[in-house]
């Protein structure tokens, strides 16, 4: 049987092979680290890229938290323990070229204690998720996106795509702009073992989907990363950047379940672009890239 301490060795492990591969995809930039304590138990190792080649800012987390659940929260899992502990390695990246999506990936584990007693076994569950957000949507990259993601689902279950893509673009949705953030991905959560699914199985799929994106992402970054963009690109850029941002800090679940267990404030906000702008009132031009873009930006569309 896996313990929480095996499962965050491995997340660890994750978090060192992406952050690697990241500096040499980039070529320039350098990831900075900083050590931080939770109080109440717990921390984790925030890894900051920033003004890089391509990425202008990067962030990949790792976090192994504990202690007791906020009453808030409590309700929210419906709970009855007070004990929890969580693991997992989060990531976002904004690259500065307006051909190069937004990226944002999470694998985490949750545990409390049995309410039958230390004799039980604990209450746990994996969660977790890949999402693309591109500032231009092109179809040959939101096919290719889909079906890497649906192949790593294929390996483990092949009921998985087919679940966690629609969750996908329910969860990544903002609903006070009628839009999905991206073209989705997939996601997931209090994913339990069961007769079919065990532990071990949940765990290596978690752990595959996160190696799965330094090739899927690496491939994104390179087919559009010497593509010449004008000044207006990049403001339609900073645009789509405002959605994420309304998106982080209004429907975020993994921010508001940091900021209410009093996690690190630098490393859950490290999400938000480093440059946004809100336009009033703005209306694409008829026939244009970033009318299209928004055509899509729509639930259901099926990529694979």
């Amino acid at each position: 049987m896996i313990n929480k301490e095996q499962i965050a060795a491995d997340y660890r492990l994750i978090q060192d092979e992406i952050t690697a591969a990241l500096e040499l995809t980039d070529g320039k930039a350098k990831f900075k680290e900083e050590l931080w304590e939770r109080e109440g138990g717990g921390g984790g190792r925030t890894r900051i890229m920033q003004n890089g080649t391509i990425f202008e800012r990067g962030g990949v987390n790792f976090s192994a938290v504990q202690g007791n659940l906020p009453e808030s929260v409590k309700k929210a899992f419906k709970a009855e323990q007070d004990e929890f502990f969580a693991t997992g390695v989060s990531i976002v990246i904004h690259p500065n070229h307006p051909m190069v999506p937004i990226i944002h990936m999470n694998i985490r584990y949750f545990e409390m204690p049995s309410t039958l007693g230390t004799d039980h076994e604990p209450v746990r569950w994996f969660g977790g998720g890949i999402d693309l957000t591109p500032h231009y949507i092109l179809e040959d990259d939101a096919r290719f996106f889909h079906a890497q993601l649906k192949s790593v689902c294929d390996e483990f279950n092949a009921d998985f795509y087919k679940r966690f893509k629609p969750w996908a673009d329910d969860y990544f949705f903002i609903k006070h702009r009628n839009e999905t953030r991206g073209i989705g991905g997939i996601f997931y959560d209090r994913l339990t073992a069961n007769n079919e699914l065990s532990w071990e199985t949940i765990f290596e799929f978690s752990k595959a989907l996160g190696r799965s994106f330094i090739p899927t992402y690496t491939e994104l970054v390179n087919r559009n990363r010497d593509k010449t963009f004008t000044e207006e690109q990049q403001l339609w850029q900073y645009q789509r950047r405002s959605r994420y941002a309304e998106f982080n800090l209004v429907y975020d679940a993994g921010t508001k379940f940091g900021l209410e267990t009093n996690g690190r404030i630098e490393s859950i906000l490290m999400s938000l672009p480093p440059t946004a702008k809100w336009v009033y009132d703005f209306h694409a031009k008829p026939g244009s890239e970033e009318e299209k873009t928004l055509s899509l930006l729509k639930k259901g569309i099926d990529w694979v």
